[in-house]
């Protein structure tokens, strides 16, 4: 976007006192394209190259009786996210029960293999460019479908890239005639940019959203949606035992409760890309703390890192506190190995060091075994709280945005989150550390009863996906499942199988 054109002087007398500044060229060059913006067109022209090829039916591959299924899934695997890896996890899960691993072949994109090594088994992994659109209009038209997977998919908050990028899969199997699906999705705020180009490439996906304000927003935008769920709630860790060792190597004496604390950086999003600071990092080194990868790179201003100092205080204060009243073993897990910073920082303003379990160290399966070994959980993390629930682990969210909100407000504790910026922050976690203590076994039994509804919705996508399939491809040979949410959801592992019977 253009900015207006700056007038000159006359002559180069001094400004006059109150007159605006005049922008550097840097901020005059930054403003003369939106990289994100013309991410989005790039990604529209190439959509339109794959919709003229299919009108001339050069498609690489077409669907017919006989075939497997092949589908692609487009997300945020790579990163040693731990909810996305995990909620990848039980997506394939749960496609692989409801269609037939006889009819059915897949493959993930990664951003980075060595991350997501020994995940997704049995599904092929394909290395993508942060610079996706050529990638994408090369690889779709291989599949019969495209299936989007990351949990935040529709909005601006951490990256329009990322939305891009989804958006943009699902939009070349439109353009294609295919399978274009979301799965377990949310929406939520977007650049006006980003908002019309998922209007106009995603007419004609359907998108299984997560939470009904997700479908009030993707409804303005024209979308075909439908209830659902997250699908981490059917994750299996490793078992108990195996959390349980690996909070005793961290010194944990077996016996104190445990509180896990999961913080982030909630002011360094979204993430934007610039070629500018991507010359300046490679040529001379700047930008080191705020790098992303690539041209990507996280927001940084003296107000954000302000806030984040206060944001840490107020976790500290809270923990601090409340471990001067009860005998606890803290300890700090990153569930994203972004993360990692936002524990480091935080770890040293405890009164007594906890230990940390980060993501770039422990697999998704170790990690959400220790969750499940806790006692009492602060998480400014999504899926922290998700997947540590069948374990009916008392939990608390703070929150940046409308997904701990969300959740929180679903399963019946709208007074147990609170904002990242939230006055008193501190003090407010120091009340709710003690109820979670205190009324832990009422909070663990209302937890137990809003997972069955999540397991309930959850199976309910498995039917209305399948109903897509067939949808699109009509000759696709049906699964001879009970239309039942219970029939189309994967096995499920033991503890979650407890609570379906005491609770469903």
């Amino acid at each position: 976007m253009s900015s207006k054109p700056v007038i000159a002087e006359k002559s180069p007398a001094k400004p006059k006192p109150g007159a605006p500044k005049q922008r550097s060229l840097w901020q005059r060059l930054k403003d003369a394209v939106d990289p994100d913006y013309a991410l989005q067109l790039s990604m529209a022209a190439m959509i339109e190259a794959a919709a003229v090829k299919h009108v001339l039916g050069l498609d690489q591959e077409r669907w017919a009786p006989g075939k497997p299924l092949k589908l692609l899934l487009a997300g945020y695997v790579g990163t040693r996210n731990t909810g996305a890896d995990v909620r990848v996890e039980e997506m394939i899960r749960q496609i692989r029960h409801v269609v037939g691993d006889d009819q059915l072949e897949m493959a993930i994109m990664t951003s980075e293999e060595k991350l997501s090594a020994g995940y997704f088994r049995t599904v092929e992994q394909l290395l993508f460019p942060q610079l996706f659109p050529k990638f994408l209009y090369e690889n779709c038209p291989r599949y019969h479908g495209v299936v989007a997977c990351e949990g935040s998919m529709f909005k601006s908050k951490f990256a329009s890239a990322l939305s891009t990028m989804m958006a943009g899969a699902m939009g070349m199997a439109i353009a294609e005639r295919k399978l274009s699906v979301g799965y377990g999705a949310e929406a939520g705020a977007m650049t006006p940019t980003l908002k019309e180009f998922v209007r106009d490439v995603c007419k004609g996906s359907l998108v299984l959203c997560r939470n009904e304000p997700s479908r009030a927003v993707l409804h303005e935008l024209g979308i075909r949606t439908t209830s659902g769920a997250d699908t981490a709630w059917t994750f299996e860790p490793a078992p108990l035992s195996r959390g349980a060792q690996l909070l005793r190597e961290a010194g944990w004496d077996g016996r104190k409760p445990v509180l896990v604390v999961c913080p982030i950086n909630p002011f360094w999003w979204p993430v934007k890309p610039d070629l500018l600071k991507a010359a300046a990092h490679t040529l001379g080194g700047q930008y080191k703390h705020e790098h992303y990868r690539s041209i990507y790179f996280h927001h940084h201003s003296d107000k954000a890192s302000r806030q984040y100092d206060t944001y840490l205080q107020a976790l500290a204060d809270g923990v601090n506190a409340f471990a001067q009243e009860q005998d606890i073993f803290t300890i700090l897990v990153g569930m994203e190995q972004l993360d990692r910073h936002a524990c480091e920082d935080l770890n040293p303003r405890l009164d007594h060091r906890a230990a940390l379990f980060i993501s770039d160290t422990f697999d998704m399966y170790e990690l959400v075994s220790v969750l499940r070994n806790c006692n009492m959980m602060i998480s400014s993390r999504f899926h922290a709280i998700v997947t540590s629930m069948p374990g009916l682990v008392p939990s608390a969210g703070v929150t940046m945005d409308e997904r701990i909100r969300n959740l929180m407000t679903d399963r019946g504790h709208p007074d147990m989150f609170f904002e990242v910026e939230e006055d008193g922050l501190g003090e407010k976690l120091l009340h709710t550390l003690r109820r979670l203590h205190r009324d832990a076994e009422s909070i663990s039994s209302q937890i137990g009863k809003a997972v069955p509804t999540q397991l309930r919705l959850m199976g309910q996508m498995g039917i209305d996906f399948m109903d897509e399939v067939v949808r699109v491809y009509p000759e696709f040979p049906r699964r001879e499942l009970p239309r039942t949410w219970e029939a189309h959801l994967p096995p499920l592992p033991p503890a979650v199988q407890r609570l379906l019977e005491t609770h469903g």
